[in-house]
């Protein structure tokens, strides 16, 4: 299984844990040159990123944020991303839908010719509360 594809069983386990809007960390390195396409690896991705938002917009998700890391101040090598973007889905199964539509699946050939590698990590909302003396 590519490493650019979510696991199916933690995409389950998610489901079947998680209820209400989820926030999705993309952590993305770009390939040199895209694999099968033209132009880079960003090159390809940004296909993929005008493709896809539509479609989050579709399912009432929006990017939350995105940026270029400026420097991994803890960490290592392995830490180094090209950008990273915070995508905020209504509920997973948004993120579902979205995943296994057929419209997605044209399109996410953009997204695996651009990326080396990647990370996504499903985010609840969680409070910080003071602690209390």
């Amino acid at each position: 299984m590519s490493s650019i594809v979510p696991d199916l069983a933690a995409v389950q386990k998610l489901a079947a844990n998680h209820k209400g809007p989820v926030v999705m960390i993309n952590l993305l390195k770009y390939r040199d040159k895209a694999k099968s396409e033209e132009g880079t690896g960003a090159d390809a991705y940004n296909r993929y990123g005008a493709a896809v938002m539509p479609m989050l917009a579709a399912r009432g998700a929006r990017i939350v944020w995105s940026g270029r890391p400026a420097a991994v101040l803890v960490g290592t090598e392995a830490d180094r991303w090209d950008a990273v973007a915070l995508v905020e889905y209504p509920s997973v199964q948004a993120f579902i839908e979205m995943a296994t539509s057929a419209e997605y699946q044209k399109i996410h050939h953009h997204r695996e010719a651009g990326l080396e590698r990647t990370a996504l990590i499903a985010c609840s909302p969680m409070s910080f509360q003071p602690e209390s003396r």
